[in-house]
Order: C-alpha cells, then structure tokens, then sequence
C-alpha cells in the first residue's frame, strides 16, 4: 500500500511541476522590452484550465503526502 501511495505521490508531483511551468507568468525580461502590457486581465480557456488544474493537483499531492505519514507512523508503532 506505502508503495502505490509513493508511486501516486511521485506522478502526481511531476504533473504538478510541468502544470506550474506551463503557466505563462508575464514577467521577465519581455517586459523590459515592451513585451508586456503591464495590466490585470483574466485568465480564459486553457490558461484558466492550467490553474485550476495546479491547485487541484495541489490539494491530492497534500493529500497523499498527510496519508503517507500516516501510514508511515502506524507501520512505524507496529513494529
């Protein structure tokens, strides 16, 4: 059981790294260079997708890691 919830744990962070990466920050230097309008606008579609996407991935990798150490200390005061 340990072993599929450290499988889960590691996919699932990995997701949650490419997802964050994938997001566009509008920061940097294309902003020094005009690349950037400098104002607030909503996120739509994909972007939109990508972000609820992170905090839900988020959430089951906090999720998995809280099981873990559960599972972790039983198996540990069992032994």
């Amino acid at each position: 059981m340990l072993k599929i919830i450290n499988i889960a744990e590691i996919i699932v962070s990995i997701l949650l790294v490419i997802s964050i990466l994938l997001q566009n920050r509008g920061a940097g230097l294309s902003s020094t260079f005009g690349g950037d309008f400098g104002g607030y606008y909503s996120k739509r579609g994909f972007e939109k997708f990508i972000v609820w996407f992170s905090i839900g991935l988020s959430i089951i990798f906090i999720g998995l890691a809280i099981v873990n150490l559960v599972i972790a200390n039983k198996t540990l005061i069992i032994n």
